[in-house]
């Protein structure tokens, strides 16, 4: 064996034994081009042309945001700069990647999310907008909204503090504003909106605790806190403080009961009968 087959074969073994996410990604992109050729191009230059998960999942944003105003190798090369400084950007986007397979039922492997979860892809933008919003690169931070917005249909203010294992269930119609804050493991449908009241540019957004599952259409509004593990049913409208581990439902939203599980983002069932008290 020659020096540089054994340097790559210690390499591929170190990537194995370090990063099991990687390495899950790396065996579906080759199950995926043994078994449909014609997605070679996108599979290889997506992963197998890349050593780390961090060099993939920027060059897969980068090419879907291409644009342009702006070009796929601009952004690619903002994304790598921006990973020096932001490593927690890889090991977040992990945690959502095994967070979609774990939750997404039409989700089997972990190269998927990656090549074709516009959900994911949004989310993992976000990320990357975030970290340059913090360097002070706030322009590139807003272009990216408005790049991801218009490609993925969802719009995330780039100050918006979101957390790990995070997974947004197509994604389509879901808007975060500015002062929003998203817990860990936390679970967001289409059509979600976390939204301010008025034009005040104070704190204004809803603080989403652990745990959380968001219903398809759910509109939460204003300051408010959701608190860990609780659950806001489908087209509902909340205009009040959530405490911990319960259910509600309707407009405007009211209690009904308990939220039914430990984590309700982890089991996914947004469906909740809202009996009417007046018979």
């Amino acid at each position: 064996m020659t020096s540089s087959a054994k340097t790559k074969s210690q390499t591929s073994s170190q990537i194995k034994s370090v990063d099991p996410v990687w390495e899950a990604v790396r065996t579906g992109a080759q199950q995926i081009l043994a078994a449909e050729p014609s997605l070679a191009g996108l599979v290889v230059s997506t992963v197998l042309n890349h050593d780390t998960f961090e060099q993939a999942l920027a060059h897969r944003l980068a090419a879907r945001l291409d644009h342009t105003d702006m070009s796929s190798d601009l952004i690619r090369q903002a994304f790598a700069e921006i990973l020096v400084d932001a490593p927690e950007i890889g090991a977040n986007a992990r945690a959502d990647l095994a967070a979609t397979l774990e939750r997404d039922p039409a989700c089997n492997r972990a190269v998927e999310p990656l090549l074709f979860f516009k959900g994911y892809h949004a989310i993992q933008t976000h990320r990357f907008a975030h970290a340059m919003f913090k360097a002070g690169r706030g322009d590139f931070a807003l272009y990216l909204q408005s790049r991801s917005s218009q490609v993925f249909q969802v719009d995330i203010n780039p100050a918006v503090v979101i957390g790990r294992g995070i997974m947004l269930d197509h994604g389509t119609g879901l808007v975060i504003g500015e002062t929003a804050v998203v817990g860990d493991n936390v679970s967001l449908l289409q059509g979600v909106t976390l939204g301010g009241t008025g034009k005040a540019d104070q704190d204004r957004h809803p603080k989403i605790g652990n745990g959380v599952l968001i219903g398809a259409g759910a509109k939460v509004l204003g300051n408010i806190k959701i608190g860990d593990c609780s659950r806001i049913g489908a087209g509902s409208v909340v205009l009040k403080e959530v405490p911990p581990r319960v259910t509600v439902a309707g407009v405007p939203a009211k209690v009904i009961g308990e939220a039914g599980c430990a984590q309700p983002a982890l089991v996914m069932d947004q469906m909740v009968l809202v009996h009417d008290r007046n018979g």
